[in-house]
């Protein structure tokens, strides 16, 4: 039985800081104490976390690592060393790969690419066409995340605007179902409006009033109606606007919640005037609006109208980003600095480092129903990350991990640094150094 003993961190679970030790032995948390009251087996190895903060390894519910088909941007090794290097201990991947993961052969090939490549533990949605209900239904809710809904066309179209397949998804899904939420007539209709007035030539800054505000809440009003109507298990990922604020609700606990919803960090940290210096490195679908939007979501995690805080890590190569606007794709890489832009915002006094954990490391594994990993508890698996608070390093082409080799942080100096990433009781990341050997666990729920 191997053994490692973390000593004298600064431990932040379940809203609560104090200093502790904790005991890991072989996968699992053992034992967590004040420090010296944790009894140490003979032989452990120990780690001094003096003036180090100790914390659950984040978990992200929605990332895009190209795996298979579009391994050029990223592949599931390279996104994941560059996911431990950001604290990240699980993932749950989406389905618009090539092929799209809209079978169970697909998702199972999918899960043998996990467990051969993947350096932390993973999950893998299964996505929904307008005729895929019955390969769906068959999905084990205990062995998969959720299910991807594209209510609006985005990179890899899997587009869902069939009225009756789409009550029917709402209707029979015992698996959660996360949504993609934009309104594609509206998209439409002013992506005619635009190319008349601009043709190819789009300035990037048109974004947000092409996958405009009211495409958003119309598709996210359209989503919840049915949730409601059929008592669905709906989580709406990547919310962008102010106005779909008044469409949840923070009274619940979460465990009790049927409706959810996930901010990305990009959202809680660009506006609309960052399109000036950054052009298409910040063109995601949703799009990134307005200062008041921003605000307004980060209102909404602080008000705990928003449950989660994800990246939608979806790399593409600079080349790619460099196209005209409409060849552009949309997405960016974020896995490698998610946690340490939160951590930024926790130094500028805008979260606290108890809420960051409860909206990246807590409350994922509570929506999610993952089984035993998501806290600092005594038999949980021992998926940690410790952290330098006071450790400023800037983010350039040289320390970037992503394979796409960019950065829409590039040139930012973040004052944390994640020190090192634990995963299952194994170190796989400790400054700069990765254990390429170790693979990660597939994910398992309490359904």
């Amino acid at each position: 039985m191997s053994s490692i003993l973390i000593q004298n961190a600064k431990i932040i679970d379940e809203g609560k800081i104090f200093k502790g030790d904790l005991l890991i032995k072989d996968e699992l948390i053992s034992a967590i104490g004040a420090p010296g009251q944790v009894k140490v087996p003979p032989g452990s190895k120990q780690i001094d976390a003096s003036g180090l903060l100790l914390i659950p390894g984040v978990i992200d519910d929605q990332v895009h690592f190209r795996e298979p088909g579009l391994t050029h941007k990223g592949d599931i090794f390279s996104e994941t060393c560059a996911a431990a290097a950001g604290g990240i201990t699980s993932f749950m991947d989406m389905p618009n790969t090539v092929p799209q993961t809209v079978t169970l052969d697909a998702l199972n090939d999918k899960y043998i690419l996990g467990s051969e490549k993947s350096l932390i533990n993973y999950s893998f949605y299964i996505g929904a066409t307008n005729d895929n209900l019955e390969e769906i239904l068959k999905a084990d809710p205990s062995k998969v995340c959720g299910i991807k809904l594209f209510m609006g066309s985005s990179t890899g179209n899997m587009l869902v605007d069939n009225e009756n397949a789409l009550r029917e998804l709402f209707k029979k899904a015992v698996i959660p179902i996360t949504a993609h939420c934009e309104d594609e007539p509206t998209i439409r209709k002013n992506i005619d409006i635009f190319r008349q007035k601009y043709g190819e030539d789009v300035p990037v800054s048109m974004h947000p009033l092409i996958r405009s505000r009211e495409a958003c809440f119309k598709s996210s009003s359209r989503a919840i109606s049915l949730a409601r109507e059929y008592n669905t298990r709906l989580h709406i990922l990547h919310l962008s606007t102010a106005d779909e604020m008044k469409l949840f609700t923070s009274v619940l606990p979460l465990e009790q919640k049927r409706i959810t919803g996930e901010v990305c960090v990009h959202h809680l940290w660009f506006d609309d005037s960052n399109y000036n210096d950054l052009g298409s490195k910040i063109k995601w679908n949703p799009a990134i609006k307005t200062k008041f939007d921003r605000d307004a979501l980060v209102k909404g995690v602080i008000n705990n109208l928003l449950d989660v805080v994800a990246t939608d890590h979806a790399p593409h190569t600079a080349e790619e980003k460099s196209n005209t606007y409409f060849k552009c794709p949309s997405g960016g890489p974020l896995v490698q600095h998610s946690l340490v832009a939160m951590l930024e915002l926790w130094h500028r006094k805008i979260f606290s480092l108890e809420k960051i954990v409860e909206k990246m490391c807590h409350n994922p594994a509570i929506l999610f129903n993952i089984k035993g990993r998501g806290f600092i508890r005594e038999g949980y698996k021992a998926d940690l990350c410790l952290i330098d608070p006071d450790n400023p390093w800037c983010v350039s082409k040289e320390n970037i991990l992503y394979k796409c080799g960019w950065s829409p942080f590039e040139g930012t100096t973040f004052r944390s640094k994640v020190v090192q990433t634990i995963v299952n009781g194994t170190t796989i990341y400790n400054k700069g150094i990765f254990n390429e050997d170790y693979r990660g666990q597939r994910l398992l729920f309490d359904r």
